[in-house]
């Protein structure tokens, strides 16, 4: 009998390339599958489930790949240029080949014969008209050697001779007429324009109030607890193996591969657990490279992980942001006009940045996005690619317009928001804070003053159809669910054990999970919050699938009967009247067991996410310190896969929000073209002094019976909330973050001064 093919039908998902979003159409089956059912009737999903690996991991036992240590296996270390913009010479290494215990050296100024291996060691004549260096930390060479000791040794006796070539380090020294080019283009690039210019200018005439304003967020770091690296275990054979740090475990294979000069299925990737990214890890990078290229010349493993001063100054960062606003609104608070010009700070990259007026709907908007360049190092994607920068500029642009109406801030919003999700998590997050206790800007008493604000945000949070998984019941009553996927510390691990646990009617102990192996079934990238909403579904596929196998098998145990027909549930497999326990069902299955390859299904995820935060904080005017008193967010996000992990992201994400709102910035010298606080010793993050008390609030008003990421979302919507906050408080508004005491006291002394 000739089998009809299923109907095709197209939709259109997320595809992540490092870290940025864009949405691409696609043709998957339309055929009929498992569904998640309502939110409320799950007996382990939408629950608070510790994490499977949370043991390991607080044991020590959990292994990351700067614990991996090969025998044999060579240490690697980078030589980093101290300048700007420059033009190398001459590499002399020589010092370095000798030393005791070195085994290979590389340098950017090497020829390079990626078709077959190097046969020896050393460095190759230097091309000095080609070999330029961009950003102060670009790597100009590196070694391998039998210690980190000797390895940093011979670091610093690699001679480099440089000339010295004009920089621009600083956003608005980029954009005067006599400014190096970092790029012979020039340093402003058009990103895009969208609105009429013409009509926003007609319609200043119809506004009651006009405000204008700029907002400013500096460049941040990623600050991943496991710096970026690699173990490369390569011997000079035809295989190799690498241990990688890394958000993507298959967008590891063809990187290596092309370095060490193999076919990509001769490479495997392995990663076992991983200490952090938040957008920066994808692909082998710099360092992967030079790893490779160490491993390929020493014919012998390789561990390059990235000193703290290295994953400073070359391993990326979150873009900064300078937004000017020009926006008029009506006495009943109608945002009637808005002017944005948008420019995104990603050094020699293109930054990122949502564009105005966000979620925000305004009769008349213009907006025109910029990328100026300059000789820093290229922005990477970083938790939520230009959200949170547009989200804070946009919400302290309202909270500024309220004031200047003499309107609440909430009710403005409501104004202007047509999604009315926005309205009930207002309204909910607007009592968890006690908005009724809010004073007007700068009213609160006392040298010690409070301050309530609010910020929303926006985000994605889809799926694609990357991840095929396997799920394995074997005699023994054992279950495997397997797949290539990573898991970033977000609780992939949880989640992917918890949905076959639910389909089988067993626990969450009952299942093991193989993870993180690119000889495993393919998967996508973990960016963009869409691993969840990826992988999700082909699980639950594969569970259905695998549960559908083995009810045909045992069916004629139970008295017969359809296989959909039989339930699993706790703990037992029942039909027709009868019941068998789980192992005694699974001694009937054949001698291989029953397994299942899950695929995904689109009706099973979905994507748009809302949430809305609240912060209160108090100002010391006398000292200018912002101390954060409370913080609470509501966040929307379908079915919850697990609800710890899910207000955990959500308290990460106001966390991280308070680093970059109070204290995180890359600061550089102008002149010299280097960053002045490469280590965590001048880099404020928030420590457990600095924590306010965090209400995570998931939105079960939110029926959706799809899985959708939140990853991203958590930090969204809490910077806006912490700036207006603060605004709230003294009564004045810092225009650019962070947020630091001299600036508030500098704010504090002009108002006085200009009053």
């Amino acid at each position: 009998m000739q089998q009809i093919p299923p109907k095709k039908k197209k939709v259109k998902v997320p595809r992540v390339v490092n870290g940025i979003e864009t949405m691409v159409e696609i043709e998957v089956d339309d055929v009929g599958g498992p569904s998640w059912g309502p939110n409320d009737k799950h007996t382990l999903l939408n629950h608070h489930l510790t994490r499977v690996d949370g043991p390991l991991k607080v044991s020590g036992v959990a292994e990351y790949t700067y614990d991996k240590r090969l025998s044999g296996m060579l240490h690697g270390r980078v030589l980093r240029s101290p300048h700007a913009h420059a033009r190398v010479i001459k590499i002399d290494s020589s010092a370095a080949e000798r030393m005791p215990g070195v085994k290979a050296v590389i340098s950017i100024t090497d020829k390079r014969d990626q078709s077959a291996p190097a046969e020896t060691g050393g460095t190759k004549p230097a091309e000095p008209k080609d070999t330029i260096v961009h950003f102060a930390g670009e790597p100009v060479a590196a070694v391998a050697a039998d210690t980190p000791e000797i390895a940093g040794d011979a670091i610093r006796t690699i001679k480099v001779e440089y000339e010295v070539l004009p920089h621009v380090v600083r956003a608005e020294d980029a954009l005067k007429e006599t400014a190096p080019k970092v790029f012979p283009e020039g340093n402003l690039e058009k990103r895009d324009t969208q609105g009429d210019a013409t009509k926003v200018s007609e319609a200043w005439e119809k506004c009651d109030v006009v405000f204008e304003g700029e907002y400013r967020t500096p460049i941040i770091h990623h600050s991943s607890l496991e710096t970026h690296g690699h173990v490369v275990d390569f011997r000079g054979g035809n295989t190799a193996t690498v241990y990688a740090s890394t958000q993507g475990t298959f967008t590891i294979p063809g990187d290596a591969a092309r370095e060490l000069g193999l076919k990509e299925s001769d490479v495997t990737a392995i990663v076992e657990h991983m200490g952090g990214g938040f957008g920066s890890k994808f692909g082998i990078g710099i360092e992967g490279s030079l790893a490779c290229r160490l491993a390929r010349q020493a014919k012998a493993p390789v561990k390059l992980m990235l000193t703290r001063q290295d994953e400073f100054l070359l391993a990326g960062n979150r873009s900064g942001s300078w937004q000017k606003f020009k926006a008029g609104a009506t006495k009943d608070g109608t945002l009637v006009a808005l002017h944005a010009t948008q420019y995104q700070l990603g050094g020699l990259g293109d930054g990122s940045q949502a564009g105005q007026p966000y979620i925000y709907k305004a009769a008349n908007f213009y907006r025109e996005r910029f990328a100026i360049h300059t000789n820093e190092d290229a922005s990477r994607a970083m938790r939520a690619p230009g959200h949170p920068q547009a989200s804070y500029a946009m919400e302290c642009l309202m909270e500024d317009l309220a004031a200047k109406l003499g309107m609440d801030p909430i009710e403005f919003r409501k104004k202007n928001l047509i999604d009315r999700v926005y309205h009930r998590q207002l309204d909910r997050a607007a009592r968890e804070i006690g908005w009724d206790r809010r004073k007007n800007p700068g009213e609160s008493a006392g040298p010690l003053k409070r301050g309530i604000g609010c910020g929303i945000g926006t985000w994605g949070g889809g799926g694609n159809n990357q991840c095929k998984v396997d799920v394995t019941i074997s005699r023994d009553g054992s279950v495997v669910v397997a797949v290539g996927t990573q898991d970033l510390g977000t609780g992939t691990r949880t989640f992917t054990r918890a949905i076959v646990a639910e389909e089988l009617g067993l626990q969450v102990n009952d299942i093991a999970e193989k993870i993180g192996n690119s000889t495993l079934g393919g998967a996508n990238a973990s960016g963009g919050s869409t691993t969840s909403a990826s992988l999700s579904p082909s699980v639950k596929n594969g569970a259905y699938k695998a549960r559908i196998a083995m009810a045909e098998k045992i069916a004629p145990l139970l008295g017969g009967g359809k296989p959909e027909e039989i339930t699993f549930a706790g703990g037992k497999v029942s039909g027709g009247g009868k019941s068998l326990a789980w192992k005694q069902a699974c001694a009937a299955l054949p001698s291989a067991g029953v397994s299942a390859r899950g695929e995904w299904q689109a009706e099973l995820q979905a994507s748009g996410v809302h949430g809305v935060c609240f912060a209160e904080v108090e100002v010391d005017v006398e000292t200018g310190r912002v101390r954060p008193i409370k913080m609470v967010q509501v966040q929307d996000i379908g079915l919850p896969l697990n609800r710890l992990a899910v207000e955990s992201q959500i308290n990460g994400g106001m966390i991280q929000s308070i680093g970059m709102v109070l204290w995180e910035e890359r600061v550089m010298d102008a002149n010299l073209g280097i960053q002045l606080n490469p280590g965590f010793g001048d880099y404020k993050l928030p420590g457990c002094a600095e924590m306010p008390e965090l209400v995570a609030l998931i939105d079960d008003e939110d029926k959706r019976e799809a899985v959708i990421g939140v990853g991203e979302a958590g930090i969204i919507p809490s910077v806006g909330a912490l700036a207006n906050a603060v605004f709230n408080a003294i009564g004045v508004r810092v225009h650019d973050l962070p947020v630091t005491p001299d600036k508030i006291l500098m704010a504090l002394t002009n108002r006085r001064t200009n009053a």
